[in-house]
Order: structure tokens, then C-alpha cells, then sequence
């Protein structure tokens, strides 16, 4: 006779099955209020991983704890509108204060007094805007004259999405401005500046990746740091195909950090979001800054790498009489000046 298998029906213990869905549920809460999440721009990676590493260990010395820190990078205005629209950042680092300042009016997750929080208004460095060429110059490429001439091709980001774009853009209008006295020659300059664009990226990083690894343009406008971040780049991989020309005069770009105040408390990391930042200030973050060829606001750090930032002359936003509320309004808005030179493109 055969044997005959026997199952016993299943009965579920749905207590149990409950216990284990609550179990990663608060698995999940836990890990999402401990992690630390630092929304940037574009040309920081590299800056950041360095802060990160040193102030961990520095953390680790004075509280006996550790935790890890992730980053994400952009274009400046589609990493504010990421923070808008729900990505949750302990802290951000823009390309510009009306980015941070978008976050505390549109989400009031930031405080509205941000840059009362830290010192030199909450900007611990500045860079400006320079030009990378092909090796030898060979269009003879060396102010902002020469980049608005017929047959060049100027590689630049979207000033719609990338705070590094809106910087160059202000540093050509700025530069036409200053050298004819008129707003609509400035005007006339930078739409001759992108007719002759050949590609617009969302964020500088991408620009530098279209010009540097796909050969593509006579000249690249970006950060200073960009720039000399290639340079190192190529010596590193044995290539020499670059190089770094300075205007007569560029633009102050002042990039500020806040607390994204109302998120890092939720997450129970406002202690560590604020002391991060003030690491920055310190005499440790600000050499890591020079390193990194921002420009550090430490005057004996500023002192001591001095050899690393050209002498260039820089002018301000004010200077031009303008704020980042008025600058937006008036060239980066829909219907600003930006959309009507482009269009005609």
C-alpha cells in the first residue's frame, strides 16, 4: 500500500506577518531619519568628498559617533527645485543665494534669515568665471571680446537650470556693460555670446564633460575651479590638450550653504547639519576649499594659496546695480531677457 503525503492546511499568523511589516517599517523610519543627505551644485564633488572625510573624523573625535553623509549634485536651480519639490536635504550649497532663497520662500523649510546663521553671509568661498581653451589658443581666444565673434563656438550651460550658467552670463553682461556704458549693448553682447553656443547643458559639470570628452567647442565659460579641475584631470591621465585663459575682469560669484532647517530637525540631524557647515569656516574646511581652487574667505589661507588664484580683477553683482531678485526678474525669468535673445537663435 502506497503512503499517501499528508499537508496540513496553512494558517497564516498574521501577528507574526504584522510584527515583521512593522519591524521594517520602522527599519525604514529609522534609516530615513539617519541619514544625512548634502543637495549641491555641479563642480562640488570633488570639494565635498574631501570636507566629508575630514569632518567625519573630526566628529567621530568630539562625539564618539559615526555616520555616513551622501551628496547629490546638479545644475544649482534644478537641485533647489529638487529640495522644493521633497528631496530631503540636510543641507544645501548653492550656486547662489537666490536658489537657497527660492527653498525658504517657496517650502519655508529654510529659515528666512539664512545668512544671518553663519559668517560673510553664510558664504565660506567664492569663484569667478574664466575660459578653457584648446591647447596652443589656436582661435587666439583672450577676453570676453573674442568669444562673441563670428565662427567661434562657446560652450556655457542653460541659464534656465544651472546657477553656474546665470554666473557667466552675468559675467559677459557684466563685463559689456562696464566697458560701454549702456544696458542695451550689454544686451546686444550676450546674445552675439550665444548665438554662437553650440550646446547647453543642464549643469557646468556636463559642459566641461561636452567640451573636455567629447571635443566639442573653442572655448568652455565656467567656474575657475572647473577649469583647473580639467587641467589636473588631464595631467593625471598623461594628456595636454587644455588651457586655462583669465579675462581682464570677471565676476564675483559668491556661493552660499544653509541649514535646510525644518527637514534636518524632522531627521534629527540639526546639531550635525549646523556643525558641518561651520566646519567649512574653519581653518581645516577652508585650506580643503583652496585645495579644491574655490577661493577661501580666511585671510591667511587666502594668504597662503595666493599662488593658486591669479590676481584677477572682479567685479560684483551690486556693482552692476543689481540683486538676484532684480537679475532673475529681468534676465532669467520666463519672458526675461535670456528667452527673448535665445529664441532669435
Amino acid at each position: 500500500m502506497k503512503k499517501t503525503s499528508q499537508f496540513l492546511p496553512f494558517k497564516p499568523n498574521f501577528s507574526a506577518i504584522l510584527t515583521i511589516i512593522m519591524g521594517i517599517g520602522l527599519a525604514t523610519s529609522l534609516l530615513a531619519e539617519t541619514t544625512f543627505l548634502h543637495v549641491s551644485f555641479d563642480p562640488t564633488r570633488e570639494l565635498y568628498e574631501d570636507i566629508n572625510k575630514s569632518f567625519l573624523k573630526s566628529w567621530k573625535e568630539k562625539k564618539g559617533e559615526e555616520f555616513s553623509i551622501q551628496q547629490s549634485h546638479g545644475g544649482s536651480g534644478k537641485q533647489a527645485r529638487a529640495v522644493i519639490d521633497g528631496l530631503e536635504a540636510d543641507v544645501v550649497s548653492l550656486a547662489l543665494s537666490y536658489d537657497i532663497d527660492s527653498i525658504a520662500s517657496k517650502s519655508k523649510l529654510i529659515d528666512a534669515n539664512w545668512q544671518s546663521k553663519l559668517p560673510n553671509k553664510s558664504t565660506p568661498y567664492y569663484s569667478t568665471i574664466i575660459f578653457l581653451v584648446r591647447k596652443s589658443n589656436p582661435k587666439k581666444i583672450k577676453d570676453w571680446d573674442d568669444i562673441v565673434k563670428p565662427g567661434i563656438s562657446v560652450i556655457t550651460p542653460n541659464p534656465k537650470t544651472s546657477g553656474g550658467a546665470r554666473w557667466n552670463y552675468l559675467a559677459a553682461y557684466g563685463y559689456a556693460k562696464r566697458k560701454y556704458k549702456s544696458d542695451e549693448k550689454a544686451t546686444d553682447f550676450v546674445k552675439a555670446l550665444f548665438q554662437n553656443t553650440s550646446v547647453l547643458d543642464t549643469g557646468a559639470r556636463g559642459s566641461t564633460t561636452t567640451f573636455v570628452n567629447r571635443g566639442i567647442g573653442d572655448v568652455l565659460i565656467t567656474w575657475e575651479n572647473e577649469a583647473k579641475l580639467a587641467l589636473d584631470e588631464e595631467k593625471r591621465s598623461g594628456k595636454n590638450s587644455l588651457e586655462v585663459i583669465y579675462p581682464s575682469e570677471s565676476i564675483r560669484a559668491e556661493t552660499p550653504v544653509a541649514v535646510v532647517t525644518k527637514t534636518a530637525t524632522e531627521k534629527g540631524n540639526l546639531e550635525k547639519a549646523t556643525a558641518y557647515l561651520e566646519f567649512l569656516f574653519t581653518k581645516e574646511g577652508q585650506t580643503i576649499i583652496a585645495k579644491h581652487f574655490f577661493r577661501p574667505i580666511d585671510p591667511k589661507v587666502s594668504k597662503s594659496s595666493a599662488k593658486d588664484f591669479p590676481n584677477i580683477k572682479l567685479f560684483s553683482l551690486s556693482d552692476l546695480g543689481e540683486t538676484w531678485d532684480t537679475a532673475q526678474k529681468k534676465h532669467f525669468a520666463d519672458g526675461g531677457v535670456f528667452d527673448a535673445i535665445y529664441k532669435t537663435k
